[in-house]
């Protein structure tokens, strides 16, 4: 890869991972209801997801989507009702204060699989990623350096932005008043009930 086709292919992931998605909603809602750790959490399980993607795109493994067709489904029904649980129980939970340093681990975890699964669920993606590599790599051509050089394209720009939409919904919660941010808690569990019913019902 050369210096033009990194800088070319960092702005347009910058681009992408900015347009408003199921994923930017998952990283907002975490980081808005149990602060900015939760939305960074949320960004590694998508930023994973979307790695995996990609490996099966530059190497020429798409078949390897297909013949696990199966497993897939599968992964997107359980996405989708793990989103749905975490949905409900933020629903029942009461509004309260939560620092960091009082955050459990499986919460964090949980955060996690979150933007995982919702990454994982989307198996389009990698007839996404084959579509869009070629415009900036010759994937005939690709070497194990060039395929560094892409993962850490995709860690710094859609990491990058995710963790700015998190930073941007943690420090909207810390300024609002336990009312608003108790609606606010209401309307997050509302978007992750509404995501977990999308992953299962979209084609």
């Amino acid at each position: 890869m050369t210096i033009t086709n990194i800088i070319a292919l960092f702005g347009a992931m910058i681009v992408l991972a900015s347009i408003p998605s199921v994923s930017v909603v998952a990283v907002s809602t975490r980081a808005a209801t149990l602060g900015f750790i939760h939305g960074i959490f949320t960004t590694i399980g998508i930023v994973l997801g979307d790695i995996f993607f990609i490996i099966l795109a530059i190497w020429g493994l798409s078949f390897l989507a297909e013949t696990m067709g199966n497993l897939f489904l599968l992964i997107k029904y359980l996405g989708g009702a793990y989103l749905i649980f975490l949905g409900m129980g933020l629903w029942k939970s009461r509004l309260q204060e939560i620092e960091q340093q009082e955050v459990k681990k499986y919460s964090l975890f949980s955060s996690f699989l979150t933007g995982f699964l919702i990454t994982l669920g989307d198996q389009k993606a990698t007839l996404f990623y084959l579509g869009f590599f070629p415009a900036f790599i010759d994937i005939n051509k690709i070497t194990f350096f060039d395929t560094i050089i892409v993962i850490a394209i995709t860690i710094l720009a859609v990491g990058g932005v995710k963790i700015s939409y998190a930073f941007i919904a943690n420090k909207a919660r810390l300024f609002v008043s336990n009312k608003v941010r108790e609606i606010i808690n209401i309307a997050a569990s509302i978007v992750l009930i509404s995501v977990g019913i999308f992953l299962i019902i979209k084609h």
